[in-house]
């Protein structure tokens, strides 16, 4: 059985879905029609999940500890989505860093693609992995987006008049 919630954070509403036991997705609702905040009927851990984001965006929260379901993916987006986890909170990383943390330092792209189909944002923070070279590349919900989640995690290094190392 599937439940469904939603959160209404400072950069959109987010909807969070689960199984019984575990979060399977958390995306942001663009040009749908937004629902209203709902997660009362909920099972718990998706009502925990609620409330860690909001606590993430008042920067009360540097870490999630939520059941999560990866098994949608493949094997090696597994892999990558793994790796994005361990990525500290206010910190970034490289694409090639991954790759090579994977041992598989040729499959940056792939990467790249594995970050692209992430189904849980924000929990697993893909956000924060960038280009070897610092730029910003490559996020599902935009750049614009990316840049506001970095700097909310670390505005000295990450706002606009910032370096990104």
């Amino acid at each position: 059985m599937s439940h469904t919630a939603h959160y209404h954070s400072p950069f959109g509403c987010f909807e969070i879905k689960g199984n019984q036991r575990s979060i399977t997705s958390v995306k942001l609702l663009q040009d749908e029609v937004v629902p209203p905040e709902n997660y009362q009927d909920a099972p718990e851990h998706i009502v925990e999940a609620v409330r860690q984001l909001a606590e993430y965006f008042q920067r009360k929260r540097q870490n999630f500890d939520l059941p999560l379901d990866l098994s949608g993916g493949t094997h090696f987006n597994q892999s990558v989505w793994q790796e994005l986890l361990k990525i500290p909170y206010g910190h970034t990383t490289s694409y090639s860093a991954i790759a090579k943390q994977l041992d598989n330092p040729d499959s940056v792209r792939a990467v790249g693609q594995a970050n692209r189909e992430n189904p849980i944002a924000i929990i697993i923070p893909c956000h924060r992995v960038i280009a070897k070279n610092g730029d910003l590349q490559g996020y599902f919900y935009g750049l614009d987006m990316k840049r506001k989640l970095l700097e909310l995690e670390n505005p000295m290094s990450f706002g606009e008049q910032g370096s990104l190392f």
